[in-house]
């Protein structure tokens, strides 16, 4: 019998001014010709790390390595600022906000993420760590390119974003979009 698959990826929730906020930036796209998939709002986070396709047997070792590394890093502040688009705004495909402030936590929680799933068939990434927090996908072909203008001018106050905890989460595609389950909270700075 072949061994069940789970999509799995390492994430930061966000405080939910960012759903308020989101809502906000719909509306700037609203009557825009061309298809824009907004995330669900319980759905939005920070992502620190994508694995993809996982072995159920490998679940627990992706637990034990994250639970060696949270307890090492006390919880610290962020400010979600800015909107964005990958890869260019004449063909955005993801639309974000950005992550700003003192990045370094964050930057050596993922460094250390990276170094500690590589020898469990989980490869560091060849890109850069930017973070960012994904609201809406945009897909190809399509008759039309959204022209994202009014979101990348629109301005808005920083909301702080206090990072204490990881969650591991699970992502089953589905016609209607993406489920997202936890399944394991790891909070930083807490010895287990």
């Amino acid at each position: 019998m072949t061994e069940k698959l789970l999509r799995t990826f390492l994430g930061i929730p966000v405080p939910r001014d960012v759903w308020t906020k989101k809502n906000m930036l719909y509306s700037t796209l609203e009557s825009v010709d061309g298809d824009i998939n907004w995330v669900k709002n319980a759905q939005l986070h920070l992502t620190l790390k994508f694995l993809g396709h996982t072995p159920e047997s490998s679940i627990n070792d992706v637990i034990d390595q994250i639970e060696k590394i949270t307890p090492q890093i006390k919880p610290f502040d962020l400010t979600i600022e800015k909107t964005g688009c990958f890869p260019i705004p004449t063909r955005p495909r993801t639309l974000w906000l950005g992550v700003k402030g003192n990045t370094d936590p964050l930057l050596n929680m993922v460094e250390s993420i990276e170094t500690a799933l590589d020898p469990f068939g989980f490869p560091k990434s060849d890109r850069n760590f930017s973070p960012h927090i994904t609201l809406a996908r945009i897909k190809y072909p399509q008759k039309h390119t959204p022209n994202v203008d009014p979101f990348l001018k629109s301005s808005f106050d920083p909301i702080d974003f206090p990072v204490d905890r990881v969650h591991y989460f699970s992502s089953e595609l589905l016609p209607s979009g993406a489920i997202y389950t936890i399944l394991k909270a790891f909070p930083l700075g807490e010895i287990l």
